[in-house]
């Protein structure tokens, strides 16, 4: 299943050390780390390395129905199946964080995300020359919250402006949290600092947009 996505709209190309400052801090919150290329990584976060807790307990996960594993007539395993997923949800928390922009990679998919946006350019006063892309895989509400604050942490290493699609009526709602530079597209995009992305993560409204 896949999750929310937000994006870091950087003003310049990242220097070198602070490419190795950015690998450093994902090797450090991850409990898997793969690099596909310089500054694309494959990891998985646990939640309580960014400084929440996962709630679930041990045993959170419905058992195999006993029909799936042994002979059963046919309709005593139908009935098994019912409110069964056979998707067993992955507790590692596991996230694409990956920069993008000409010279790096992906520059097709930057130019994509990128095109025709004077209302988002004007809020934040430059065009952006590369972005970082946080994608969670998952979709549970600690995904959402875990994103957030894997994107925050980002930016207090890199630096950069977040960006973040908005589902209807949110608006309102982010526009008096702290950090916010701007509401852009009719309502729809919020322009903000790291400390947005923590004071938003935090807000009994909060929910991104998968």
């Amino acid at each position: 299943m896949s999750g929310p996505t937000l994006v870091i709209e950087l003003a310049e190309p990242l220097s070198p050390a602070a490419l190795r400052e950015f690998r450093a801090l994902m090797v450090r919150l991850s409990s898997h780390f793969d690099e596909n290329r310089p500054g694309f990584f494959d990891v998985n976060v646990p939640a309580e390395r960014l400084g929440v807790e996962d709630r679930r307990e041990e045993d959170w996960r419905k058992p195999f129905p006993l029909p799936l594993v042994g002979n059963a007539p046919a309709v005593e395993e139908l009935t098994a199946l019912v409110g069964f997923n056979p998707q067993r949800e992955d507790w590692r928390r596991p996230f694409l964080v990956y920069l993008m922009g000409p010279g790096i990679g992906d520059e097709s998919l930057f130019e994509a995300e990128h095109a025709d946006e004077p209302e988002v350019e004007a809020i934040l006063n430059f065009r952006p020359t590369h972005a970082v892309n946080v994608s969670a895989s998952c979709n549970r509400e600690i995904d959402h919250v875990a994103a957030a604050l894997l994107t925050a942490a980002v930016m207090d290493v890199i630096g950069g402006v977040a960006k973040a699609e908005l589902l209807d009526g949110q608006a309102s709602v982010v526009a008096g949290l702290p950090g916010v530079l701007g509401i852009a597209d009719d309502d729809w995009i919020a322009l903000g600092t790291a400390e947005f992305l923590r004071a938003w993560a935090g807000h009994p409204a909060f929910r991104l947009v998968k």
